[in-house]
């Protein structure tokens, strides 16, 4: 079965194609022409040709296979990999490359991947030309990557996917300390409710004072749905939160039991408060379709993850879900990750694939969960006696 590749200007005679086991010895002749080191084998071709969470896309001028680009698909992540890419170095500055990297652009999007990262030596001045003008950023250095011990770069591309114009309201506010990303988030999703809510830094200590479970794995107490959801309820808006049960939440993050004690305390505390106001208190799970909904009816989700797929840490976080489209789970995030060449752009709007964010929604051994849905108050009506 052919992947979908772009129409592309260029020589009406050229071509791009999904290879097939026809291709090996073409593609072996560009392994070998291109590459010193760091050689794809006959058996490794005939193995990605064969998987179907690989793409290999052979550029073809006439009756000549001139380039290839290949591409792994991974479960579990929004981003493909740009494995390896080759052009006869006859071909080379005619183009061939950019129509290769444009083709392996769209059959990532076509099979619901957001993003993608490849390896590039750091020697290899015209690729990384290539690829600069392709709009891929530099994300680190990679010491002694290759065979011969010489240095890489890691680089990535955000694909050209949009959430459903209606539904990408939501301002973006950064966290400021590193416990502080469960008031950024309920900023965000106050503000998109209410324009006047001014965000500063005032407003998200303030919060996370209200909020915080006093203790957490290692340093300040991050914000448990609890007190959330009482900190957006004193401020005016209805509010509906689910957990997964009645379980006391992040008391598996410390070992010592007075610590334990505090959180679960706290957060007894917070739940009293609760049953006497009139936030909807519910129990279970939320899927990405029950989002979809709350978004689509005039709700804005904050959602808490486990960090872990996004940094490969092991850390509740809360995020905002700003958009959905066929594919994806849009949301902000309110940790921008500077040492990994991350900026605020990279942190809105960031696409999840669905099946994706239904594995982060969850931290810790029990798989806890927990969603905070915020809603302006319907205006009440005048009764006369």
């Amino acid at each position: 079965m052919n992947e979908p590749v772009p129409d592309l200007p260029g020589n009406p005679a050229s071509t791009v194609r999904t290879a097939t086991l026809s291709d090996l010895d073409a593609l072996l002749e560009i392994e070998q022409r291109c590459f010193v080191t760091d050689r794809l084998s006959r058996r490794s071709f005939r193995h990605l040709l064969s998987r179907a969470k690989a793409v290999t896309l052979v550029h073809e001028t006439g009756a000549v296979v001139d380039g290839y680009v290949l591409v792994l698909f991974h479960a579990g992540t929004a981003l493909g990999r740009l494995y390896s890419f080759a052009v006869l170095p006859e071909r080379q500055g005619m183009g061939v490359g950019a129509r290769l990297l444009s083709a392996a652009e769209a059959v990532t999007l076509a099979r619901g991947y957001a993003a993608l990262r490849l390896e590039v030596r750091a020697d290899n001045q015209p690729a990384r030309a290539l690829y600069h003008r392709a709009g891929y950023r530099e994300m680190r250095l990679l010491p002694g990557y290759y065979e011969d011990h010489g240095d890489g770069l890691r680089l990535e591309k955000t694909l050209e996917t949009r959430p459903e114009p209606s539904l990408t309201h939501v301002p973006f506010y950064e966290q400021t300390l590193e416990f502080t990303c469960g008031p950024a988030a309920l900023m965000m999703a106050m503000k998109t409710l209410d324009k006047t809510i001014v965000l500063d830094r005032k407003l998200e200590l303030r919060l996370w004072r209200e909020a915080t479970t006093i203790f957490m794995t290692s340093g300040h107490g991050g914000c448990g749905p609890y007190g959330l959801a009482l900190a957006a309820h004193r401020r005016g808006f209805e509010v509906t939160m689910r957990v997964k049960d009645q379980t006391a939440l992040f008391v598996d993050s410390v070992r010592s039991p007075e610590k334990k004690a505090v959180i679960a305390l706290v957060q007894e505390d917070q739940l009293e408060e609760i049953r006497q106001s009139d936030i909807r208190l519910e129990y279970g799970l939320v899927s990405v379709a029950d989002l979809e909904q709350e978004l689509q009816t005039g709700g804005v989700p904050i959602v808490m993850i486990s960090s872990y797929r996004l940094y490969g840490e092991k850390f509740p976080h809360w995020v905002v879900v700003t958009g959905f489209d066929a594919h994806f789970l849009y949301m902000h995030d309110p940790y921008v990750d500077y040492a990994m060449g991350k900026t605020p752009t990279d942190c809105v709007n960031l696409p999840i694939l669905k099946a994706e964010f239904t594995g982060m929604a969850r931290y810790g051994k029990s798989g806890q969960r927990a969603v905070i849905i915020l809603r302006r108050r319907p205006p009440r009506i005048a009764t006369h006696a």
